[in-house]
């Protein structure tokens, strides 16, 4: 699926967050689930997507990450389950 894009990972403990921005979500999944995301996804074993918010326009989708960035862990949580209530992985509904 292409479209822009800023999604949340977190490790199994649900307690270590990633918010990252893509136009291709289901490649960068691919991509963080074979060891070549980020350095910080690796060290920690963050690779459970539990939140993914859709744009129009990239430039929405980066507005939004650094915006998420900024939030207290509390604020992150709530979002993710507001969205998610059972934390599941999201991975097969994106690849799906």
């Amino acid at each position: 699926m292409r479209q822009p894009c800023v999604y949340i990972l977190t490790n199994r403990r649900n307690q270590l967050f990633y918010i990252g921005v893509t136009s291709n979500i289901a490649a960068r999944m691919m991509q963080h689930r074979a060891g070549e995301g980020s350095a910080h996804c690796r060290r920690y074993n963050i690779r459970k997507l539990v939140h993914v918010e859709f744009h129009a326009l990239m430039y929405e989708a980066i507005a939004r990450e650094k915006a998420l960035k900024e939030w207290h862990r509390d604020w992150k949580r709530r979002l993710i389950s507001e969205s998610n209530p059972d934390w599941n992985d999201l991975f097969d509904m994106i690849l799906g």
